[in-house]
């Protein structure tokens, strides 16, 4: 492993001391500022706004919030749950359960309800993000608090990161990152390998947890960087004097984190409700090579119209770090391979310089695609698409990786022009233009979010209970998916405001159904469903034939459906809701309904 460039024999000076902890409380505040900024447009209300690209996953993250908190607190399992999805119920090990997440802030869930928890997460996630990867840079890399802050900084609110803000919790959940390089380097101290091997052992186990897509790629980068840093000549005799520590190391964390891990890998692999793959096409989800040097829409460039339409989503931005600064990234590799004297140093560039080229190839996933144009060419990932786990990845959130090298090249850039700077004041200034060209149009500017549909106060008051047995199944019409994400949104506040307990069919959820033994969103839809899902989308009322009600009766018995409900505000996360054709179109196959606070009520008989 690289010895890091600032470790030095001799005690630090207590005025470098006091300017470390200064700068350590700068880079926290700005990192801290910057994180409220972005998620602005939901601290206005929390309770009332929804992130509007993305309103579905900030609805279901709140959803496991309210369920992982009850789950733990009610003695359930966390990881396999029938309160959504009745009667098959969600094997949420093969989903992105946030377990630790929601035991964690499972007090606070309880005391500000789901949605403001959520924000709370999302923001020290982007803060924390910033913050670890400054704390790794200036203790173990830079050599100035300026040059891991910036590389922190730019790392912390990346395109990619500020993208994954839109709602993903797992994602932005990039602190997990730097702990876990900082503990992998840890391994290869002889003197500390079981110490050392268990705190990598439950890192490991949290990151499962919170983001195991990422703690994948994580892996993924890691062996890569190890493996071409080893291998480099002037790198063989230091990685053969680690190599037995740094493996016994390693087997006590595979031990630790196996004996952890074993229920939630048993579930994910071999439990009910899992599937193979993933329901998404990895051809769409992946990196548009023009991508890379665009700008992302959340940014004073994207601001500006400089934004493009490459993405597959708002939310998969996962490169996007525009010309000027892939330029630069080339001029600083350049000029500090050509500084750097000492082997090590260049062996680790080397290996810097072999992830981002790999992950950045990888990210174009099996077909190449160009400014929205596909050309039939072979690319390196299909190669590896059918593998276990690998087919289960988003190739173009390889590109995630790249964010992190680039934001070390910067830092160590820094230190390189801090400590011998250009003899010319046009080379210097040329240096400050370009690091300015190219990270200011990325500044980060705020998500944009809208109004949503409150909780009816059908069930803040608590009047669904009397419609409803305890542990009973309630649907909302349309029924709750991906985009209808009211059905969660409403059980969540039941959870977290302590009423009790029902359940819902359907739901938001990654399971098996889909093509080719693969995943799915969501159940595979049924008559009922799918008539609801038209009359909300198209305002389209059936003409209900007595095969229709028969279909409608075998689904009401297959989900066991006691009441269903109707809201008089549907939240689409993809389209306007058509409320009036949802009512008729109910009231054509359950009859009159019931007006009960401020929704609609039929009490329904499966028999």
């Amino acid at each position: 492993m690289p010895t890091s460039p600032s470790v030095v024999s001799t005690p630090t000076p207590p005025s470098r001391v006091h300017r470390n902890r200064r700068a350590d409380l700068i880079v926290a505040l700005v990192a801290l500022a910057l994180a409220v900024w972005v998620t602005s447009g939901l601290w206005r209300d929390p309770n009332g706004r929804t992130i509007m690209v993305n309103s579905s996953d900030q609805a279901l993250f709140e959803w496991l919030l309210a369920f992982g908190g009850h789950a733990l607190t009610h003695g359930q399992n966390p990881l396999f749950t029938y309160m959504i999805n009745m009667p098959d119920g969600v094997n949420l090990a093969v989903n992105t359960s946030i377990t630790v997440y929601a035991a964690l802030f499972a007090p606070l869930t309880y005391l500000i309800g789901p949605p403001a928890t959520f924000l709370v997460i999302l923001t020290l996630n982007l803060a924390a993000t910033a913050i670890a990867w400054y704390w790794l840079l200036n203790r173990q890399f830079a050599r100035s608090p300026l040059a891991a802050g910036l590389g922190g900084l730019f790392i912390g609110f990346s395109p990619g990161m500020v993208s994954h803000a839109n709602a993903h919790l797992n994602w932005t959940a990039g602190w997990l990152v730097p702990l876990l390089i900082w503990r992998a380097f840890a391994l290869r101290r002889s003197g500390h390998r079981v110490r050392d091997g268990v705190i990598l052992g439950v890192l490991v186990a949290v990151a499962f947890s919170i983001a195991a897509e990422g703690l994948f790629f994580t892996a993924l980068a890691l062996g890569l960087f190890v493996v071409v840093w080893a291998l480099h000549p002037a790198s063989r005799a230091e990685a053969r004097a680690v190599l037995p520590g740094f493996l016994g190391g390693l087997a006590v964390t595979a031990l630790v984190a196996g004996l952890l891990l074993a229920y939630p890998l048993w579930l994910h692999f071999a439990g009910p409700q899992r599937f193979d793959g993933t329901g998404f096409d990895a051809v769409i989800h992946s990196e548009d090579i023009a991508a890379y040097a665009a700008y992302p829409r959340r940014s004073i460039a994207g601001e500006a119209g400089l934004r493009t339409g490459l993405a597959p989503n708002p939310t998969e931005e996962n490169s996007f770090f525009g010309l000027p600064l892939l330029l630069l990234v080339i001029a600083a590799f350049a000029l500090l391979w050509r500084r750097v004297q000492q082997a090590p140093q260049r062996a680790t560039l080397w290996a810097l310089g072999a992830v981002a080229v790999v992950f950045t190839v990888l990210s174009f996933g099996p077909q190449a695609t160009f400014d929205g144009h596909r050309f039939d060419l072979p690319m390196p990932f299909d190669l590896l698409a059918h593998l276990p786990v690998v087919n289960a990845a988003l190739p173009a959130r390889l590109a995630l990786v790249v964010a992190p090298v680039i934001g070390v090249l910067l830092a160590y850039t820094v230190d390189a022009l801090r400590a011998e700077p250009p003899r010319s004041r046009p080379a210097r200034l040329a240096w400050l233009a370009a690091f300015a060209v190219a990270l200011v149009p990325l500044t980060p500017t705020p998500l944009l979010t809208i109004e949503r549909e409150p909780i009816p106060r059908f069930f803040t008051s608590g009047a669904w209970r009397d419609y409803v047995s305890p542990g009973g199944v309630l649907t909302p019409i349309p029924l709750a998916v991906d985009v209808y994400p009211d059905g969660q949104r409403w059980q969540a506040h039941v959870l977290a405001d302590r009423q009790g307990e029902f359940r819902i069919p359907s739901g938001f959820f990654l399971g098996p159904g889909g093509p080719d033994g693969r995943g799915r969103i969501g159940p595979v839809p049924r008559p009922l469903s799918a008539i609801l899902d038209e009359a909300a989308r198209l305002g389209a009322v059936p003409i209900v034939t007595e095969g229709t009600r028969e279909d409608v009766q075998a689904d009401l018995r297959h989900w066991q459906i006691e009441t269903v409900v109707l809201a008089d505000q549907v939240h689409g996360a993809k389209w306007a809701v058509d409320e009036e054709a949802l009512l008729e179109t109910a009231t054509e196959l359950f009859g009159e309904p019931e007006r009960v606070e401020d929704v609609w009520v039929w009490r329904v008989s499966p028999g």
